[in-house]
Formats: C-alpha cells, structure tokens, sequence
C-alpha cells in the first residue's frame, strides 16, 4: 500500500513538471516573487499576542483557457469572485493578513457592497475640478475607499491577478514555495474556479483559429491536481480548505467527501449553486457543519460565519501542530 502511494505522488509530480516545463513563461514573474518576499517580511513577524502572524493566501474567480498562443478565443469557467473578495474581507477583520490571488476583472475585497450601477452612473461632475458620489452611494463608496486603502497601505493586503490556467497556476506555486517557512500559521482559501482540462501550449494555434477551416476539432488534455503537491510539497504544514461546487445537492456532500480524503485537505466548503449565497456546508474529518447567514441577527454574508467557524479551525491546527513538534 505504501509504495502505490509513493508511486501515486511521483506520477501527479511528474505531471505537474511536464506541464508548468510546456508552459509559457510566466509575465512579471521576477516582480511577483519580490512583492512576495517583501509582503511576507513585512507580516511574518510575531504578532502581539506571541505568535507568528497569520497570512491566507484566497484565490478567487475563474481560469481561462487559451486557444490560441496569440489568444483571441478560450475558455471561461463560471465565478465571480464574490466568495474569495468578501471572505478576504473577513479575513483582514479577524487579524489575518492576505495574499489575494484573483482574476483580472472580477470582484475585489471591498467592492462587493457598492452599488451594482455601472462604474460612471454613481459619481456626478460637481465642477471642472471636483467629482463625488451620488448621495445614496456616497456611504458605501466612502467606506469602501476608506477600508481598501486602510489595508493596502497597512500592508495586509497583497493582490495578485491572473487570467489563464497557466498564470494562475505558476503565480500558486510562487506563493507557496514562498509562504513555506510560515509552516502552520499559513492557511490557503481556494475558492477559485480552476479549470479541469486546457489545450498544452506546444499543440495550440500561433495565430487566431480561422472559421473558414470548418467545424474546429479540438482535443483538451487535463489539468494535473495540483492540490496533492500542493498539500504534500509545497505548503506541508500549512492549514487548507478548498471548494465543491454542484448543481446535484445529492452528489454534492459525497464529492466534497471524496476531496477531503484524496487530496488530505482539512476542510472542504460544499457549495449547491442555487443556494451558494445562503447556505454552505463544511465538510471535515470530524464531520460536517452546516454554516447560514442569518439576516434576522444582521448576518448578511454567509462568509461571515463561515471565516468565523474556520478561524478556529486553523487556531486548532496551529495548537496541534505545536503539541507535535
């Protein structure tokens, strides 16, 4: 049995070798390393109460997947980012610092709360030289402003965007090889969409893909997993959560069940697409715990009680991991 395992590991790193070695280089890579760096040395220092500082990495929104290398087609995976950028929030409420790893366009940490009015229609010209907001967005706009920049220029907040699979999961692997020596103190939030299946980069179309070819005849290969050299490799001792998202909620909690076992994870959030905004179950070892926003008691994020149940989840981690040193 051991040495299957052993033999299991060693294909899904090959795998991830092959690809991330076909893959095209990855954009600003140097820059990105270096705001890492700087970001950790900044937050990883020990907090007031004697220990280290917690830092999250949230990864939010949806992959892409290039058709082309000089893309003008791909594919699209369904998110938002509503759930990474509001539970970002919560986050920083609750002391953690974090790394936001999200897709270009989607919604961000403090902005899920503004107005849905197109960016244009909630401001007015009050002269040549003075622009404010619509009096019914002039609070939440202020707040939100006042809350970004409060986190930004703290340092507690590190945003980091990406497009395709390729960045998305190139910019991961910087993360966390870099988050590595916050051994239990760094928790991973992997809310993002990520894309099952991609065209490898070596067999993709230079140019646009014309439609007077014909019909387009195209063969996907999958995505490795990257979550079990991610949990085993990279970030051994860090605390995780990933996501299930279905539209079967009879299939939904056996799904999360198997993730949490086949990828170790310490918690795994079961999401039903039409109750997503309301409802969430978090599936762990221990059994699983059915989390609502309760708008009665003022509650109307279900993120909130959510990052609340796992906070104490990570400060568990963080004691056993202590006990076991």
């Amino acid at each position: 049995m051991e040495n299957k395992s052993v033999t299991s590991q060693e294909k899904a790193s090959n795998e991830i070798k092959c690809f991330f070695d076909s893959a095209p280089p990855l954009k600003d890579g140097i820059d990105i390393s270096k705001k890492l760096q700087e970001f950790l040395e900044e937050n990883s220092l020990s907090s007031g109460n004697g220990g280290s500082k917690r830092i999250v990495c949230v990864t939010s929104g949806g992959t892409t997947v290039p058709l082309e290398q000089r893309c003008v087609r791909f594919i699209d995976n369904f998110s938002s980012g509503h759930r990474g950028a509001t539970s970002s929030e919560y986050f920083l409420k609750a002391g953690y610092s974090v790394i936001f790893l999200y897709r270009r366009g989607s919604y961000q940490p403090f902005c899920t709360s503004l107005p849905n009015d197109p960016l244009l229609e909630c401001f007015e010209l009050t002269d040549e030289s003075c622009i404010q907001a619509y009096p019914s967005h002039t609070d939440a706009v202020k707040k939100a402003i006042k809350e970004h920049q409060s986190a930004v220029k703290g340092g507690h907040l590190l945003k980091l965007p990406f497009t395709t699979i390729f960045e998305y999961l190139q910019i991961l692997q910087l993360i966390a090889t870099s988050m590595k020596t916050l051994g239990p103190y760094a928790m991973y939030y992997l809310a993002a969409a990520v894309s099952d299946f991609y065209v490898p980069w070596e067999s993709m179309a230079m140019h646009k893909i014309q439609s007077a070819s014909g019909p387009l005849d195209m063969r996907l290969a999958q995505v490795p997993k990257m979550l079990t050299v991610l949990r085993n490799d990279w970030a051994p001792m860090a605390f995780f959560i990933s996501f299930k998202l279905e539209t079967d909620m009879d299939i939904l909690l056996k799904k999360a069940g198997m993730a949490l076992q086949k990828y170790n994870m310490h918690a795994v959030v079961a999401n039903e697409l039409l109750t997503r905004k309301e409802e969430v179950t978090v599936v762990t070892t221990s059994g699983n715990i059915s989390v609502r926003r309760d708008k009665a008691k003022g509650v109307t994020d279900v993120e909130s009680p959510l990052i609340e149940l796992l906070v104490e989840k990570h400060s568990s981690h963080i004691e056993d991991s202590g006990k076991r040193a």
